[in-house]
């Protein structure tokens, strides 16, 4: 008897440690949330506003995929705490742009860094996730000079905290177009001793009333992120606005079609059946003979 009775107690036992294990299981795989990873990048448009372009991924079944509409809040860190500056929230793809509408607000550290954190509370699906982005301020002057009639971009980059000259970066001049930039001089341009770039602009590249908007970029740089100076200038060669689409060219409508390929065309038709009509009529004379 004694026996039978422990023989149950160790199957109550034993019942009770499988169903405590899946039940364990089960909500181990209930609550199991995916790590979002943000990565993000500041950018200094100089004489306009400062970004953050932020995109946010997830590794979900071995594959990398956005992750959107997520909220996001946006904070400075400096040595007196946290400090919010806002909120965004990502698109369809991932993707969101925080302007820091007050950047002389955020305060840098002793040695003029500048720490923001980007933060997401979690959800149902990803556990919550913090992003540090920290950079030092840039300043860049960009001018266009004329120099024995040929036309150059004058650029030179500092920091801004120390006004002391940026040597040995790379610089990229570019104008600016509709779909992609288009490429002016060397791929990289390094700032000389004093911090200066001198790169000569190409005299056939058109522009609407002959502007063209010029760029100085340091492109993601360790400590400054992204730098943009813009230059307006009339160096290029003027747009004609073309007037002929609607006269009787090959490219005007239908309607307006040249009259060469009106008649000639219709012409050897003509003569094509004119022939067609003269073998019949001359076949059935033959068959009457």
């Amino acid at each position: 008897m004694k026996i039978k009775n422990h023989t149950a107690s160790l199957k109550a036992i034993l019942y009770l440690v499988v169903f405590t294990l899946c039940v364990s299981y089960g909500f181990t795989q209930e609550t199991k949330k995916e790590r979002i990873r943000i990565s993000a990048s500041y950018t200094n448009l100089i004489d306009g506003e400062d970004y953050l372009d932020i995109k946010l991924t997830a590794r979900i079944d071995k594959k990398t995929l956005s992750v959107p509409h997520i909220d996001l809040r946006i904070y400075a860190d400096n040595e007196e705490g946290e400090t919010s500056l806002g909120s965004t929230k990502t698109d369809m793809n991932g993707l969101t742009v925080f302007v820091l509408s007050n950047p002389e607000s955020i305060i840098p550290d002793s040695t003029n860094l500048y720490s923001l954190l980007i933060k997401f509370d979690g959800n149902e699906t990803f556990r919550p996730a913090t992003r540090s982005v920290q950079y030092k301020k840039a300043d860049m002057t960009a001018e266009v000079q004329t120099i024995d009639s040929v036309n150059y971009m004058v650029a030179t980059l500092k920091d801004a905290a120390t006004d002391s000259i940026i040597e040995g970066e790379a610089l990229n001049v570019r104008v600016s177009r509709l779909f992609m930039p288009l490429q002016i001089g060397e791929e990289f341009n390094m700032t000389d001793e004093n911090g200066t770039i001198i790169v000569p602009i190409d005299s056939d590249i058109p522009g609407i009333d002959g502007n063209l908007d010029l760029q100085v970029v340091l492109d993601e740089h360790d400590e400054y992120g992204t730098v943009i100076a813009q230059v307006e200038a009339p160096v290029g060669v003027p747009i004609v606005e073309d007037t002929t689409y609607f006269e009787r060219t090959m490219w005007s409508p239908r309607n307006k079609t040249p009259l060469f390929l009106l008649i000639f065309p219709n012409l050897l038709i003509i003569a094509m059946w004119g022939i067609i009509v003269y073998l019949f009529i001359n076949l059935f004379k033959i068959s009457k003979n």
